[in-house]
């Protein structure tokens, strides 16, 4: 039961949805830190969901039906870098994209490529260290959060704020239940997320 719990958290919580969650949390609970036109947000946060989620997973089930990757959990760093680079490259398509065609807001164009930079940071620690993925991913949308919450001071920050905290401490302890990770590295990955993230969003903003 605990493990079937456990692979449940890795899947939802998955490093892929992340790119999704903070453009979200960026257009709906704190609409006031950007100049997208309301009308324009659902389509942007749909492009953004099909370019960093849906065609990336598609890349990496291609990538498993190829047997190029072994199983969707990638134990072998060496297996990871392929898959983390394809993603890299689909990801620096979408922030180019955005930053030429559709610069309608610095704080949109610059979440992207922040995004972008951590995953490439993260595919680069890979090649040494297998560092967490999961953990990377969402302690950087925890950081996010934070320096928001630190600018705006808005009250629906707070517990999405608490959730994201949560969330990063179940899928931690899952990963470690899995023996997809050791404590280091899913540490690792906090701080590499966390770290990061949040200079470069308090830069942005």
């Amino acid at each position: 039961m605990i493990r079937k719990l456990a692979l449940a958290l890795s899947v939802v919580f998955q490093p892929l949805m992340v790119p999704s969650v903070i453009i979200s949390v960026l257009f709906y609970v704190v609409p006031e830190a950007t100049a997208v036109p309301s009308g324009a947000k659902w389509s942007i946060l749909l492009l953004i969901s099909l370019t960093t989620f849906f065609i990336p997973l598609l890349g990496i089930i291609g990538m498993r039906m190829t047997t190029t990757i072994r199983c969707f959990q990638m134990p072998d760093k060496k297996e990871r870098l392929m898959p983390f680079s394809l993603i890299s490259v689909f990801y620096i398509m979408t922030s180019v994209f955005f930053y030429i065609k559709l610069n309608v807001d610095s704080l949109l164009v610059g979440t992207m490529f922040m995004v972008t930079s951590c995953l490439i940071l993260l595919t680069l620690v890979t090649a040494f260290w297998k560092i967490s993925a999961h953990v990377t991913g969402l302690s950087g949308l925890l950081a996010v959060i934070v320096v928001l919450h630190l600018k705006f001071h808005s009250s629906d920050l707070l517990y999405p704020l608490i959730l994201a905290l949560l969330i990063c401490g179940a899928v931690g302890s899952a990963r470690l239940y899995l023996n997809a990770h050791k404590p280091s590295e899913v540490y690792g990955g906090f701080v590499l997320g966390f770290a990061f993230c949040f200079l470069v969003y308090s830069y942005l903003i």
